[in-house]
């Protein structure tokens, strides 16, 4: 097991240096853009230059980038363009915001899903009809509707939730709470839409097969046939899935953030990308590759421990 946590973070580290590169890369273009943004539309060729040369922009670009590299490896990511503050806390605070939206998210996605998708599965009937008509319009509603939607319902209407900012949950538990209900509520939708499908469609495969029979021949309880052994069986593509669905959400987030006016991951990637901050793009790069790469190795590991059937290491 050891062996394939190492050989799969080896991997990982492999992704996300070619990852930045790649990425590194594309920026080399908008480098002359982002020195003139710096000086302003008055900026000589001259000034121009010279800004280059001190932002160590006028190097050979595999310089520049082997440069990052050697800092990152030393968890040193460089400071913005334009605010000069260190890439690294103000990418760790950032993503910190989005992280405690997006992890809330998953745990009600994973309670809600599993919920339906078992109930669903093992009832059939009219539970099974509601649960897929709710799912196809968790599908084809987007988060932005939804959330314009509460809004206008539960912000503007009703003044029972503010309809922009965040409070940190370090500062106030109650209105942390209060902040992130709606943009969980926009985002949560989707996720529970498409996990549930996934539930379902495995549970029902599950109950059919021919050693649910056998365990009801034994006489074991319908409700320990499903929690204990089907559910188990079924965890491994449902964990999957819901690996894909915490990177919709890190996606989803950005939109989100921006209409909320949240100062999360998502929104400070948008306001980066819009001034080509290239520090604060390379570092957050990076630590979206590490997070995804994290987030996979724990599901793999994860699906090991339910089923041990499944298990690659």
């Amino acid at each position: 097991m050891l062996r394939y946590v190492l050989r799969r973070l080896f991997s990982g580290l492999v992704l996300a240096v070619l990852v930045t590169l790649i990425t590194f890369l594309l920026l080399v273009p908008s480098f002359d853009d982002v020195v003139g943004s710096r000086i302003g539309l008055s900026a000589t060729p001259e000034a121009i230059a010279a800004l280059k040369a001190d932002m160590g922009l006028d190097r050979p670009v595999m310089v520049q980038y082997l440069d990052w590299l050697s800092g990152a490896v030393r968890g040193d990511l460089g400071a913005s363009f334009f605010s000069g503050e260190p890439v690294s806390r103000t990418v760790g605070q950032h993503l910190g915001v989005t992280l405690s939206i997006v992890v809330v998210t998953l745990l009600l996605t994973v309670a809600v899903s599993i919920t339906l998708g078992v109930l669903a599965a093992s009832r059939g009937g009219a539970v099974d009809k509601i649960t897929q008509a709710a799912s196809l319009t968790g599908h084809l509603v987007p988060n932005l509707l939804i959330a314009i939607g509460l809004v206008y319902l539960l912000a503007i209407k009703a003044k029972l939730l503010p309809a922009t900012g965040f409070t940190p949950m370090s500062e106030d538990p109650v209105a942390w709470a209060r902040t992130i209900t709606i943009p969980v509520v926009a985002l949560l939708v989707g996720s529970v839409a498409g996990l549930t499908a996934q539930v379902r469609g495995t549970m029902i495969g599950e109950l059919r097969k021919d050693y649910v029979r056998t365990l009801r021949t034994r006489g074991i309880s319908h409700r320990s046939v499903v929690l204990r052994h089907a559910l188990r069986n079924a965890a491994g593509p449902a964990l999957t899935v819901l690996s894909f669905e915490f990177i919709a959400l890190l996606g989803g987030a950005l939109i989100i953030e921006k209409v909320f006016a949240i100062p999360g991951f998502g929104s400070f990637a948008f306001d980066a990308s819009l001034q080509g901050d290239v520090p604060v793009i390379m570092g957050i790069t990076l630590f979206a590759v590490l997070l995804v790469v994290t987030v996979n190795l724990a599901v793999d590991l994860a699906n090991g421990w339910l089923n041990p059937k499944a298990r690659i290491f």
